[in-house]
């Protein structure tokens, strides 16, 4: 899907980025407001914190950390509001999902767009 796409803050911005949605819980260090010219901080469909920690970001846990992630944001009221409308959003414009993680395989923006097509694709 064109529509959504994922990206690092850390990367320059681009006027093709479109709807800038920065969705980590922590603001990232070193990245200034202005800089980071958001849509909006969507914090909340982060990973909880207790998941966060857990996961550490470590290779060997993403499989289980995905399923986690995913019955969060299935299950957690707040958290599929959002999912709701970061798809509703995506089917009118570009989106470009921002994220902090160095690693661009393993991090719960690569689950978050996953679960956004899927979401889309059922409706």
């Amino acid at each position: 899907m064109d529509r959504l796409l994922l990206k690092r803050i850390y990367e320059p911005y681009d006027e093709m980025d479109g709807e800038r949605i920065l969705i980590d819980r922590l603001w990232p260090r070193g990245i200034s407001k202005e800089d980071a010219k958001l849509t909006t901080w969507a914090k909340d469909i982060a990973p909880s914190s207790e998941l966060r920690k857990w996961f550490c970001h470590k290779p060997e846990l993403f499989e289980e950390f995905k399923q986690k992630y995913i019955a969060e944001l299935r299950h957690d009221g707040q958290k599929s509001r959002l999912l709701s409308q970061l798809c509703q959003l995506a089917e009118k414009k570009r989106i470009t999902l921002l994220y902090g993680a160095k690693d661009p395989v393993y991090n719960h923006a690569v689950v978050l767009k996953e679960e956004i097509i899927r979401k889309m694709a059922e409706s």
